[in-house]
């Protein structure tokens, strides 16, 4: 019986389908997509000793190895758990690397224990292809517009009010500085870009008329944008956000300290999520010390930790004001400057977050 194939097409991504991933744990580990289920057919050893026996001795002796290492009740525990997948999700659909031997496979077991699912033609590869050439081609295609302002401002509050909006950081996971990282970690670079791709053939299909981004350095943390897209991004006309010091400090202070607390809280009690607060913040001023200045990076860890030390104990948060509001303006708030003279596309609009939606909403 011929088995069911399906093509490796940006329809089956955006489907929604349950996807069965059945390549080694390390292999996903490295990147997959965002409906993919980790169900490997050999597990990393296996899968190592496998490819050390086709290397030696060729592929019928390798094939011969893999029926071995998976077999009596290690491949029915495997087979149970397939079936399972499927059993709740009747959609599922299988791909190994290259739609080859592995699926091919694991869907004759299944077909063999009377379950036929469709598995990839051309697997994992072929998958990443499409959405790395969607990248490229709709970076080139879609209009842009860039979200700037101030440190602080609100730019991320305001982008994800719009169905337009493209959130880099919140893919990325990474707040987008040297205090931007989180206690949950990012993804790997090649899932953040099967994320950013997918995000875009989405919103081509909606027919936005343009994609909002907020202003970026290519690197998100240890995320890297795709040169097409950075490039696009640094040709796009602007829009401005503005904020009043007062309002910047105060949200740097909930994202960075409140925020921040809580999620290391999540994870810890809670003298240890004040530790961990302590030295995340410490380390992300440490590493801008040659920019900052050895004095100015001094002064700014004494008024850190004090504002840390009256805060778990007496409940006072008033003094990160200090040190939010001198590194804004003696160090960020110069370089945005800095940098919006240098750039050379036209501003469209600049206001306030109120001023700033009602324009953005208008052109859409």
């Amino acid at each position: 019986m011929s088995l069911p194939t399906l093509a490796a097409d940006a329809d089956l991504l955006l489907s929604g389908r349950p996807l069965l991933d059945l390549r080694a744990p390390l292999e996903f580990a490295d990147g997959a997509f965002p409906q993919a289920i980790s169900l490997p057919l050999m597990n990393d050893a296996e899968r190592a000793a496998v490819g050390t026996c086709y290397k030696r001795q060729g592929q019928a002796a390798a094939i011969a190895l893999g029926h071995q290492l998976v077999s009596g009740d290690i491949r029915a525990a495997r087979l149970d758990a397939w079936l399972s997948q499927i059993q709740r999700h009747p959609d599922t659909v299988l791909y190994c690397a290259r739609g080859g031997l592995r699926s091919e496979t694991v869907q004759q077991w299944l077909a063999d224990a009377d379950c036929v699912v469709p598995r990839v033609a051309g697997g994992y590869k072929a998958l990443r292809r499409c959405l790395i050439d969607s990248l490229d081609r709709l970076s080139g295609q879609l209009p842009l517009r860039v979200l700037c302002g101030m440190t602080g401002s609100g730019k991320t509050e305001l982008l994800v009010q719009l169905a337009n909006g493209v959130d880099l950081e919140g893919l990325a996971r990474h707040r987008g500085s040297s205090f931007g990282a989180l206690p949950e970690g990012q993804p790997s670079n090649i899932d953040f870009e099967n994320r950013l791709s997918l995000m875009l053939l989405r919103q081509q299909r909606a027919g936005v008329p343009y994609l909002l981004l907020e202003d970026e350095s290519r690197m998100i943390g240890r995320c890297t944008l795709p040169m097409s897209l950075y490039q696009a991004m640094q040709q796009a006309p602007l829009v401005i956000l503005e904020a009043p010091l007062a309002e910047r400090i105060a949200r740097i202070q909930r994202d960075y300290v409140d925020d921040l607390w809580a999620r290391f809280a999540r994870q810890t009690d809670a003298d240890s999520a004040w530790q961990q607060l302590g030295e995340f913040l410490g380390h992300a001023l440490q590493r801008l010390e040659r920019r900052l200045g050895g004095l100015l990076c001094r002064q700014l860890q004494q008024s850190l930790q004090a504002a840390l030390s009256a805060q778990q104990h007496t409940g006072d948060a008033s003094g990160h004001a200090r040190w939010i509001g001198r590194l804004l303006t003696e160090y960020y708030d110069p370089i945005y400057g800095r940098q919006l003279q240098g750039r050379p596309q036209p501003v469209l609009f600049r206001g306030d977050a109120e001023a700033c939606l009602g324009f953005l909403r208008q052109s859409v």
